[in-house]
């Protein structure tokens, strides 16, 4: 029996999608990391503008800038709107990838087993022909020595 590569070129492959899934999930956890970030800036500048609308000094404002406070806060909730719709189709994505790193993992456990049980195989047919070889050596040297 020759060893056959097979198994370990497809064990390798394996691997290969293995470690490739798991930098995609570490960029997909960062990525939202990045978003959640931004989320919370955002919160924060919408509250300081809220702190101002509400303080008395906004009394002391124009007409001009009440409305141009307003439109900014609108337009940062539609910031963090976009940002949450971000950070929701991102979860999915971290979902799904973590669930093909497990297809993968499986795939790769399973390449690697059938490896092992070839080089095995091919252990246990090497050990058989070795004790073949012997057992003839063996014998040839009984049958010599009893011709002498």
């Amino acid at each position: 029996m020759i060893e056959r590569n097979c198994w370990t070129i497809l064990a390798q492959r394996a691997q290969d999608e293995t470690t490739l899934i798991q930098t995609e999930i570490g960029q997909i956890t960062t990525r939202l990391e990045n978003l959640n970030a931004s989320k919370a800036r955002l919160q924060n500048l919408y509250e300081e503008y809220r702190k101002q609308e509400n303080s008395t000094n906004s009394n002391l404002l124009g007409m001009r800038e009440v409305i141009n406070q307003r439109q900014f806060m609108t337009q940062l909730l539609t910031l963090m709107e976009r940002v949450d719709a971000d950070v929701a189709s991102a979860q999915k994505q971290l979902t799904d990838t973590r669930r093909r790193l497990m297809e993968s993992e499986q795939e790769r456990l399973k390449m690697q087993s059938l490896a092992d049980q070839n080089a095995q195989a091919i252990l246990n047919l090497a050990e058989k022909r070795d004790q073949r070889r012997m057992d003839e050596l063996g014998v040839m040297q009984f049958n010599l020595r009893d011709d002498t």
